[in-house]
């Protein structure tokens, strides 16, 4: 199978063998000296001086966590959304009270650094934004460094949303100033879902004694204090730390700036084989088109549900679909982590082909 949806992604063989291992005592050495590699791992990746924090959770549980741990009911955000995974985040918010304001761009658009530099102006209020920095929705990678600069210049705490782009996309939290970023185990990282990774800024830490929402499970001083002793406030997945022990080995063989590169070039030639065949992009500004999944509006007059299945049932590639409102009018390309153009070439040779007979039937 040709896994080509963007996460949770394909992992190594090494990964899979790491993750299938006997478990062992997780309040033990054994595992702290697991847990202790796997931070340092981390916090090399985020670019983080303090250490990140790992939850056994998804990335969604994962950007909860970013909002209890810094936020109380009734302060005002500004939820920036891009597509469907920014609304999320701004939803999250909402669900724990907070006074959520939107700034929305159509869907395939990013975001404009000034225009959310002129909300904060225009409101003075609002005490953090929430941003996407990759949406996979719509394949679209927001400029955030630009907004970081936008937010820090106005003193309010900036929450990131990491969980397609870091490891795969640089995202250095500390150089631009981010105050949270979460990731998560099943996107870059090429281990299984189960894990998301939390990094808090000194300024955010701040936020968290001042934090009002309710917190128990995600509560980032128990994670930070039983981090302290390496282990974990909860019982974690052993088996994802296994495996993320052992993907640490293979990114620091290959190293940051290579897997990034490679990123680049892997979405760079799936953008230019889906344009050759006469399809469009989704991002309305190529610029701002995504590394690690490409977004592909189906030609008009095409079955694009029909198409997928086929490429599923047929040939083994699973491609990933619409969200929202995009459901049935596009198809997403993943291409991070344990991905190569080969990876890429087999699933678009058979895009092309379908592609080709639907067209032919068409005209017949």
């Amino acid at each position: 199978m040709n896994l080509r949806i963007p996460g949770p992604t394909p992992c190594p063989p090494e990964v899979l063998q790491a993750a299938a291992g006997q478990m062992l005592n997780h309040r033990g050495p054994e595992f702290g000296a697991i847990l202790r590699r796997v931070t340092d791992g981390l916090n090399w990746v985020f670019g983080a001086s303090r250490d990140v924090l790992s939850i056994t959770t998804s990335g969604t549980g994962g950007l909860e966590a970013a909002i209890v741990n810094t936020l109380s009911p009734g302060d005002r955000v500004l939820a920036v959304s891009i597509g469907s995974f920014g609304d999320r985040f701004g939803n999250i918010a909402a669900a724990y009270g907070a006074d959520v304001q939107w700034y929305k761009t159509e869907w395939g658009e990013a975001a404009d650094p000034a225009e959310i530099g002129r909300r904060l102006d225009a409101d003075p209020g609002i005490v953090a934004v929430l941003v996407t920095h990759n949406e996979t929705s719509t394949g679209v990678t927001n400029p955030l460094q630009a907004i970081a600069d936008e937010v820090r210049k106005r003193n309010r705490l900036i929450l990131v949303d990491g969980v397609s782009s870091v490891s795969s996309i640089p995202c250095p939290v500390e150089e631009w100033g981010l105050d949270v970023v979460v990731s998560g185990s099943q996107k870059g990282w090429m281990v299984p879902p189960g894990l998301a990774f939390l990094y808090m800024s000194d300024r955010a830490w701040a936020a968290y004694e001042r934090s009002r929402m309710p917190k128990f499970y995600f509560d980032a001083k128990r994670h930070r204090d039983s981090l302290e002793r390496n282990q974990n406030p909860w019982t974690p997945a052993v088996s994802v730390y296994f495996a993320l022990d052992k993907a640490f080995e293979l990114m620091r063989a290959e190293g940051l700036e290579r897997i990034y590169a490679r990123h680049r070039e892997v979405a760079a030639y799936t953008r230019e084989r889906v344009k050759a065949m006469g399809l469009k992009l989704v991002p309305v500004d190529e610029r701002f088109a995504s590394d690690t999944v490409t977004a592909v509006w189906w030609p008009e007059g095409v079955d694009g549900r029909a198409l997928a299945r086929r490429a599923r049932e047929e040939f083994g590639v699973v491609l990933g679909g619409g969200q929202g409102k995009l459901e049935g009018k596009i198809f997403r390309v993943g291409h991070m982590g344990w991905v190569n153009r080969e990876d890429v070439r087999e699933a678009l040779d058979v895009v092309e082909r379908l592609l080709t007979e639907a067209r032919a039937a068409a005209s017949a």
